[in-house]
């Protein structure tokens, strides 16, 4: 027995009535392929006519279906494709045929309607049996067929009480006026109008935004609607709403042709100056797209479905010719369209009013840069593919009891048992029926007279799903073994925690897959359900990221405070021993070393990524740079033991500064060519935890990293050793016990943050890092300048030369040159 399926797809009889004489039929002209099972489908090839030169008076637009639309044409090409496709794939339906009736449904909903019952209805032959009709009749109605739409996106259609069998392969409207309603907040827009297709597409769409937009504190000023039959006055009543209205965003929710008589006498009256948000609907339609409605409509953002390619379309739609098949309807009109001239076919009676230029038969598409060629950015033709291939799948399941790619194939139900309720319950779709919602932003420029369509970004929204209980009387028939249960069930310790229970097939077995959660989700405690992971960073606001912060700005403060005290008292005896430059320029470095944690402390950025390891490691650099200097300064002048000796003269203020620069310098040039190669960026580690995402800052190039840490710690090491030589110098003067003992603390904090690095788990490894910065910045704080502030603050008594130079310095005072140079009048 013959199955049919359309698209707006239906499974359903072809039953064979006798003994009835038909007296009348729709005569609808179809594309026809025989099959073991059909599909049907349901195209707008062609368009109700609105002339250019039609007044609105009186009568609605056109009512002659005579405008070929080569878009909806190309959605025929593609379910075409697709069950060509099916066929010659061995992995579907084995010793089983697709076949297609494709019908016209000029965008009319009456027409549509014929076209449905058309391809829904039986067909009679010879007699009439009225019971049997009628029972049929009744399947059509009360147990509707299967249907998969490329092109609803009507929230009212995932009611799946009043829409049992009704699928699709386009997201809701529900998730487009989120996303519109999201666009609204983002640009901070209050007082907005709104344009709706007065049917249920726009009047549910227009309904959910204000519920959206509502929460935002958004305003909508009017509601217009428009509909392609409407008379001239009720387009010009819309209109002259706008006019009215004192708002500059209008989101428009309805179809091409609903909308484009109102579009077009927006530009007859020269209103301009407002921002149009636009539904998938229109936004990419090639009818709005000129440069005559640009100068109204230009810059108008809306949001359409991801593009996507189908890269063998391209051979098959140019090896569409009217002599393939001279009767084939569309074909001829298409070939008009795409070549310029009406072919000439055997067995065609030509039109004699026809004075369009003839074929010669040469002509070819094969070259042809047309835009119906190109393959490679579709969107609803896609759409149109998918659904056919859902079909396919689903019936697979059906009657092979398996998916797609099994190994073993055979039948499990014969064809002639499959019921129509039954087979609209194998779909494999959510709940709801419908796919995630994933759109594309979409912004209208022109480009050298052109209207164009650009891509912005994309916005992607989660369905949100319920569950059910599943019966176990489902286990109890063969046909309810294959039914899908919509539902979760959950199994102990069949899945882990990182994964979900998904709606399955039932199986002999009873049992079901697992589903993964996406990285960024977690399943909740029931398994039913994938939930956001918490994402986790050092905030400012939480208790360790205000301790932190604070004894960073105490460091920096401290250090502040002991600039302004050596600023105060450089001309005492203390501070000029300790060489009133280097100390400057320390304590500077310092406070920056302090200020370094404050960018580790927050969500880390690209920006704040960069500038949190290099800054450590110029800061720190420049710190270990002064203090080299210092010690180099004091061996130096305390090693000269010679009359004469030249060699602490030779280690001047001059001297000084090359050291510090040089050495700061060559940090420089490492974090300037680290940033350049491979600089460190923001990462999301998900082995962190089960339910926490940890973002940190990933250092990029590992080895510029340690290179970085590696010349602190030479810088440092060379530093301790130079200071442990000059240990037992005059005590009073000598800084090098400070000095050897500050680094000492600082090398043992940096020996100890390597294993506490590595070891510590997600924020806490930020830190590890924080506490080794204060940590060693406050040891040279400490060590190298607290024993001079005691002595000027304590013991002033202290704090002259006599005692600075100390008791045994006179055996050394003659060969100190830099000594001298301290306490030079």
């Amino acid at each position: 027995m013959q199955k049919t399926v359309f698209v707006f797809l239906s499974i359903q009889y072809l039953s064979i009535v006798s003994g009835c004489e038909l007296l009348g039929k729709f005569n609808m002209p179809s594309l026809f392929e025989q099959g073991d099972i059909m599909i049907g489908g349901i195209f707008p090839v062609f368009n109700k006519e609105v002339s250019s030169t039609y007044t609105f008076e009186s009568e609605p637009p056109g009512v002659n279906c005579a405008v070929f639309d080569l878009r909806a044409f190309r959605w025929t090409q593609a379910m075409i494709f697709a069950v060509a496709e099916i066929n010659n794939d061995p992995a579907f339906l084995p010793n089983i045929s697709l076949g297609y009736r494709i019908l016209n449904s000029c965008s009319s909903p009456t027409n549509t309607l014929r076209a449905a019952l058309t391809l829904a209805m039986p067909i009679v032959r010879d007699k009439c049996n009225f019971l049997e009709y009628f029972h049929h009749i009744s399947l059509v109605f009360f147990f509707p067929p299967l249907q998969v739409s490329y092109f609803s996106t009507c929230a009212c259609l995932s009611d799946r009480t009043k829409y049992p069998t009704f699928f699709r392969t386009i997201p809701s409207d529900y998730f487009q006026a989120k996303a519109l309603a999201a666009l609204v907040k983002h640009f901070g827009w209050q007082w907005i109008g709104a344009i709706q297709s007065d049917n249920d597409y726009g009047r549910n769409a227009i309904l959910a935004f204000k519920q959206e937009v509502e929460k935002f504190g958004v305003c909508i000023a009017f509601v217009g609607s428009v509909l392609r039959t409407y008379t001239r006055d009720k387009i010009l009543e819309a209109v002259e709403m706008i006019k009215q209205s004192t708002v500059k965003v209008i989101l428009a929710f309805a179809p091409e042709g609903d909308f484009s008589p109102l579009m077009k006498e927006v530009v007859k009256q020269n209103i301009t100056g407002i921002q149009w948000l636009g539904s998938e609907a229109w936004i990419t339609a090639p009818q709005p797209s000129t440069p005559e409605i640009y100068t109204a409509f230009g810059g108008a953002l809306g949001f359409v479905m991801q593009k996507m390619a189908i890269p063998k379309l391209k051979h098959f739609l140019t090896s569409i010719s009217p002599h393939t098949d001279p009767h084939a309807p569309f074909v001829k009109e298409f070939w008009q369209i795409m070549v310029g001239c009406t072919p000439v076919l055997p067995g065609v009676h030509a039109d004699t009013e026809d004075t369009t230029k003839r074929c010669t038969g040469n002509e070819t598409l094969m070259n042809s840069e047309h835009v119906f060629f190109n393959v490679t950015e579709l969107r609803v033709t896609y759409n149109v593919y998918k659904a056919v291939y859902a079909i396919a799948h689903a019936l697979h399941q059906l009657v092979f009891c398996q998916s797609v790619g099994a190994k073993t194939v055979n039948p499990c139900v014969n064809l002639s048992e499959i019921q129509p309720k039954e087979f609209g319950d194998k779909v494999f779709f959510d709940e709801n029926g419908n796919p995630p919602a994933s759109y594309e932003i979409i912004n209208w420029q022109m480009t050298n007279g052109k209207v164009q369509h650009v891509t912005l970004g994309n916005f992607t929204s989660n369905l949100t799903t319920s569950h059910q209980s599943c019966k176990k009387e489902q286990n109890k028939r063969h046909s309810d073994v294959l039914s899908v249960c919509l539902c979760f069930r959950f199994k102990k310790n069949l899945c882990t925690s990182r994964y979900t229970i998904q709606p399955f097939y039932l199986s002999s077995t009873g049992a079901a897959d697992c589903t993964p959660c996406p990285k960024e989700y977690w399943s909740n405690d029931r398994k039913d359900e994938c939930i956001p992971r918490t994402i986790e960073f050092l905030k400012y606001h939480e208790p360790m990221g205000i301790a932190l912060t604070l004894v960073s700005l105490l460091g920096a403060s401290l250090s502040l405070a002991t600039m302004v005290v050596f600023i105060n008292y450089r001309e005492t005896p203390v501070i000029k021993a300790s060489n009133f430059e280097l100390s400057s320029f320390l304590l500077f470095s310092l406070f920056l070393c302090f200020l370094c944690p404050l960018t580790f402390i927050g969500m880390p950025t690209v920006w704040t990524c960069m500038l949190r390891h290099t800054a450590f490691g110029v800061t720190f650099a420049l710190c270990i740079s002064c203090v080299l200097g210092k010690t180099i300064v004091v061996v130096t002048a305390f090693k000269a033991t010679f009359p004469g000796n030249k060699v602490a003269g030779q280690f001047g203020h001059a001297q000084q500064r090359i050291i510090v620069c040089s050495c700061t310098l060559i940090q420089i040039v490492t974090c300037v060519l680290w940033l350049t190669l491979n600089p460190p960026y923001p990462h999301m580690l998900f082995t962190y935890s089960n339910r926490m995402i940890a973002l940190e800052c990933n250092t990029g190039s590992e080895f510029a990293f340690y290179a970085v840490l590696g010349y602190i710690g030479i810088l440092a090491i060379i530093c301790l050793i130079l200071a442990f030589m000059a240990r037992k110098l005059p005590d009073n003067f000598n800084e090098a016990k400070l000095i050897t003992f500050s680094l000492l603390i600082f090398c043992a904090v940096w020996i100890t943050f390597i294993p506490a690095y590595v070891s510590s788990p997600g924020k806490f490894t930020v830190a590890v890092e924080i506490f080794a910065i204060l940590s060693s910045a406050f040891g040279l704080l400490i060590c190298i300048f607290a024993p001079k502030c005691y002595i000027i603050f304590l013991k002033p008594e202290k704090n002259t030369k006599k005692w600075v130079m100390g008791k045994s310095i006179n055996n050394y005072f003659h060969t100190c040159i830099q000594c001298q140079s301290f306490f030079h009048s």
